[in-house]
């Protein structure tokens, strides 16, 4: 029997009652509008005037259910007041979709009605019968037999009966609307799909912005203390040198902190102030940074690298970029030959490096110093050339060298 009563006992019952009942207020202006056929036409009988004005009625609610803005609004409301997990609908709604909001509207309407006179008339005849408030008289007829309620104990007894009746209508309402929400606010077949559609291509963006985060943060993070180490062991000897360093240092700092800028903004849903969009174009100015490191790179270009635009020469860069860390962090200090070349078809790109623990440009012969790796950066470029229809070869190419070779198709990845 206790377990019975705890809905009667629960918040979200009366907050559920209350959001129906509110749809009685919200229902009175369109009333008042579809009296007006009806008083135009006083001759009619009254049942068909009863008939006339409730249909005009319903034809006003279902006009306001059609609009997306009262889809909206009702999905946010039956999350608060009823406590239902009803997603967003999709800003593209088809025809049918929206035709279920009407009939949503309509029992709303119809529960709130209900259950707002039936438990007024509860709480009435509870709050007037004990001790004959208001000298009122209850009699209940049934199968034949009349009992009348006097103003002694039976009237306390019949308005407790009416408070847990009251109480229970406001039960039956909130439930029936919590059973109905999901089947006719919830969404249909077609707004999952198109949920489903957004929520990919939320995870595509941010899965790329990882693997940019990776690439230039990782690449980055390489250079400066490769560049921090040169001009310690310059200070001294070459200040100078030193200092050039230490510039070099500064610009790759700022490129990065360009890049998280623009990462983060897009994942707090803001928008940066700029995009960086390195592509090919800038593939000098990163073997530049390479160069000032330490490192000795032996550059061979040949095609025209203007033709090479938009997501490809941007995943050129990256791949580049990547090949390049790699290649100073697990290589053996000799030099990285860097190679691209564009054709009509194809698009070509190279890095070979001498195999061996990553060297510390600013270390003696005998010193050497290992990089932390986080074990990402040959899987994202296989998925980022996967995802481009392209080739990739990387391993050991001869005694002592090891080679990543990029094979990516011109026409269909520009």
């Amino acid at each position: 029997m206790i377990k019975g009563l705890r809905p009667l006992l629960r918040r979200s019952t009366y907050s559920g009652a209350l959001f129906a009942y509110s749809a009685v207020l919200a229902s009175l202006p369109l009333l008042s509008f579809a009296l007006l056929p009806a008083l135009a036409w006083r001759s009619a009988p009254e049942g068909v005037q009863v008939v006339m004005v409730l249909l005009v009625w319903a034809a006003l609610i279902g006009l306001v259910g059609l609009a997306r803005t009262t889809r909206r609004v009702l999905i946010l409301s039956a999350r608060r007041m009823l406590r239902v997990a009803l997603p967003t609908p999709a800003a593209l709604q088809s025809v049918v979709d929206r035709r279920r909001t009407p009939l949503w509207l309509l029992l709303h309407v119809a529960l709130g009605w209900t259950g707002a006179l039936a438990s007024g008339l509860l709480l009435f005849v509870a709050l007037a019968l004990p001790g004959g408030w208001l000298d009122a008289e209850f009699e209940l007829s049934l199968f034949g037999r009349s009992v009348r309620v006097d103003d002694g104990w039976q009237s306390w007894a019949v308005a407790l009966g009416c408070l847990l009746l009251a109480a229970a209508v406001c039960v039956l309402v909130t439930n029936a609307l919590r059973w109905s929400a999901p089947r006719l606010l919830g969404p249909s077949t077609a707004e999952r799909l198109a949920l489903a559609a957004e929520r990919e291509l939320r995870l595509a963006e941010r899965n790329r912005l990882a693997h940019e985060l990776h690439d230039s943060i990782g690449h980055t993070l390489t250079t400066t203390t490769i560049q921090a180490a040169v001009a310690g062991e310059l200070m001294a000897a070459d200040p100078v040198a030193a200092r050039a360093a230490l510039r070099s240092v500064e610009e790759s700092a700022r490129a990065a902190l360009e890049d998280l800028d623009y990462v983060l903004g897009v994942l707090r849903e803001q928008e940066a102030e700029t995009a960086p969009t390195r592509a090919l174009a800038d593939l000098p100015d990163l073997l530049d940074r390479v160069r000032h490191a330490g490192a000795v790179v032996e550059w061979d270009g040949s095609g025209d690298l203007a033709q090479v635009q938009g997501t490809l020469s941007r995943a050129a860069y990256r791949i580049l970029q990547e090949g390049l860390t790699n290649a100073m962090r697990h290589g053996a200090g000799g030099p990285i030959q860097v190679r691209v070349a564009a054709g009509p078809d194809v698009l070509e790109l190279g890095v070979v490096n001498e195999t061996g623990v990553g060297t510390d440009p600013g270390a003696g012969p005998g010193r050497r110093k290992a990089f932390p790796t986080s074990g990402h950066g040959l899987p994202g470029l296989v998925e980022r050339v996967r995802l481009l229809h392209g080739e990739i070869e990387a391993g050991p190419d001869g005694p002592g060298h090891w080679r990543l070779a990029v094979r990516l198709p011109v026409r269909l990845s520009a």
